[in-house]
């Protein structure tokens, strides 16, 4: 058995003017007991994928799956022991869920259709030269992706999760501390683990870290936990191999897994997720095999997990596995400062999606919107300009028509942070290390702005 993997792989392998961009990432195993076959296919191929491994037989087949990752398996069917239908019906029934392209000199029906059954995504015919070996694997490369991206679209719009898609805004104390976090963190294989109220913008920072990791270019999945009935859990999480069905961690091969409200998953699947992020594999149910993975994990939660596992509601060697990392979103309230920004993003967003014109976003909105409390934090702010924008207005209590607003002095928004960062400091008697704690932001921060305070 041989193995050839690039050290370095260009974005596209590229022949006589065509170019192949879904081999580049992409691990391939070889079965062939011809020599001469498994060399030219090294040579074709080996320089253009990410991995590469040749085995002679179907049992030296068997071992590599049962040690590494294939996305693609090319095979001969006429092979001594074992033919390569067999082996692959074989596979499939103990859990191979990868893409299979079938090598064979005898192109009759019955071939034809038996490879089908047993889950070949198509054939060529030997002998075959190398820009047509080159053009099945791309093309079935490509059905794979293309299947992956459809699922998890359609898997976002089930979930409603296409309003998470932005990026971190904001250049508040608390947020910029969070955005040097992830900046840190995000070339490190670290499992980070997101707490705050529901609506602070645990999703939006998740996927952040996402795009700033060396993993950006691959599958952000995020999933809901509260949101799946405890009976399918597991089957949506790891699969099921009677139906055929890859899981949601395997649709996020290479990528990040993003799981929202993690505190809800039922005691046998913490269990049994403790055990997939330790050996990074998995077993689909029903599946003898189990399959390697290559995985971020990222968790978020907006309840507190250390009260979950001292009731016992949540496993403690799980909480910490996942609280290697531990990044706090603050309450919107807390960051008034970005308040004008993030208002501005939305009416932008909504106005291009709806084909409105902006509304206008005033001073005086402006500092209505800062005076709220927020006990939907982001997301309330979200909907509240969508509503607006729809509406042609903005509410009476936010559009500085009412007398309140008319009466009480205006001040700037960065009043408007002064004064609650002061007031957090006398509700925590002075302490500037308590609060800088339940702000969000670096003891220095609290000091450099009471200095330029009182200056």
């Amino acid at each position: 058995m041989t193995a050839i993997s690039s050290e370095t792989i260009p974005d596209a392998a590229q022949d006589g003017g065509k170019i192949y961009r879904a081999l580049a990432n992409i691990s391939i195993l070889i079965v062939d007991d011809e020599p001469g076959m498994r060399n030219f296919l090294l040579r074709t191929l080996g320089p253009r994928c990410k991995r590469i491994e040749e085995a002679a037989n179907a049992g030296q087949a068997s071992e590599l799956l049962d040690k590494f990752h294939f996305d693609l398996v090319i095979l001969d069917n006429v092979m001594p022991g074992q033919s390569g239908l067999d082996w692959l019906s074989e596979q499939r029934g103990v859990g191979f869920f990868a893409e299979a392209i079938l090598m064979t000199a005898f192109a009759d029906l019955d071939t034809a259709i038996h490879a089908l059954r047993v889950g070949a995504s198509d054939f060529v015919l030997k002998p075959f030269r190398s820009n047509q070996i080159l053009n099945a694997v791309n093309r079935c490369m490509d059905q794979r992706l293309l299947r992956r991206e459809n699922f998890l679209l359609k898997y976002e719009l089930r979930a409603d999760n296409l309003g998470a898609r932005g990026r971190l805004i904001g250049n508040s104390p608390s947020i910029s501390a969070i955005r040097k976090t992830l900046e840190k963190v995000a070339p490190t294989p670290a499992s980070v683990l997101f707490t705050g109220d529901s609506g602070t913008g645990k999703e939006i920072a998740a996927r952040t870290l996402h795009v700033l990791s060396e993993r950006a270019e691959k599958p952000f999945v995020p999933i809901n936990c509260a949101a799946i009935s405890p009976d399918r859990i597991a089957t949506e999480l790891f699969g099921e191999l009677a139906s055929g069905r890859e899981g949601l961690l395997q649709y996020a091969s290479g990528g990040t897994l993003f799981l929202d409200e993690v505190g809800e998953l039922p005691l046998p699947i913490q269990a049994t997720l403790l055990r997939v992020i330790e050996e990074n594999r998995i077993r689909p149910a029903g599946a003898e095999r189990e399959i390697p993975l290559n995985l971020r994990f990222v968790f978020a939660s907006n309840s507190d997990l250390s009260d979950a596992v001292a009731k016992g509601r949540f496993r403690k060697d799980l909480f910490h596995r996942i609280n290697v990392v531990s990044v706090h979103m603050p309450l919107l309230k807390e960051r008034v400062g970005d308040i004008g920004e993030l208002a501005e993003m939305f009416m932008g967003k909504f106005a291009r999606q709806l084909g409105f014109a902006p509304l206008p976003i005033s001073e005086q909105v402006l500092l209505a919107l800062a005076r709220y409390d927020w006990p939907g934090n982001v997301r309330e702010l979200r909907n509240l300009i969508e509503r607006s924008l729809i509406l042609g207005e903005f509410p009476p209590e936010f559009a500085g028509s009412v007398d309140t607003l008319v009466s009480e002095p205006a001040e700037s928004l960065h009043m408007v942070e002064r004064r609650h960062i002061l007031s957090i400091l006398e509700a925590c008697g002075g302490n500037r290390a308590e609060a800088a704690r339940r702000l969000g932001v670096s003891r220095k921060t609290i000091d450099r702005k009471c200095a330029a305070w009182h200056d």
